[in-house]
């Protein structure tokens, strides 16, 4: 069979991804299907985080993609996600990030916003709304880590017990 001109201009792959092949050999698309997700996560009180894509279930080494959803009116303790950088996306709802020294500063996010959270960065994840559920998608590289840090009152967070 001859080469045709797109075979010919298409970039061979480089790089070696065996370590992902299925019995039969092959290295294929994971797909983990709705309702089958992996409840064994890193938790901070109050969220549930539910993997989609991760070490714990599939052939992924350095990434970690899943669901998290918080309860109305829910904030977490302080922590950090280690040495993950972290990718979020509001599905639904209002979300407030708190962060600086003393958790300080904050920014507001809604339905259809993107965040990035750098790695070892302490802040609090809160929803804004006291009757609505708020769903992110988020992702993590290399794991979800989830390192929980000393509690601070709802008192030392700038507008959060006044918010509407």
């Amino acid at each position: 069979m001859q080469p045709t001109d797109d075979d010919v201009h298409r970039p061979a792959p480089t790089g070696d991804n065996r370590m992902y092949a299925n019995e039969s050999g092959l290295v294929v698309p994971h797909v983990t299907r709705g309702g089958l997700e992996s409840h064994r996560t890193g938790q901070s009180e109050g969220a549930s985080r539910i993997a989609g894509v991760s070490p714990e279930h599939t052939p992924a080494t350095r990434i970690w993609f899943g669901k998290v959803s918080n309860e109305p009116g829910y904030r977490s303790v302080p922590h950090h996600h280690g040495e993950a950088e972290t990718g979020g996306y509001v599905l639904s709802g209002r979300a407030r990030i708190y962060f600086g020294a003393r958790y300080e500063d904050y920014i507001d996010m809604e339905e259809g916003d993107w965040v990035f959270v750098p790695p070892y960065m302490p802040h609090v994840e809160c929803n804004l709304d006291r009757n609505r559920p708020l769903t992110w998608m988020t992702t993590r590289t290399p794991d979800n880590i989830v390192v929980n840090l000393a509690e601070i009152a709802d008192a030392a967070l700038k507008h959060w017990a006044d918010r509407p």
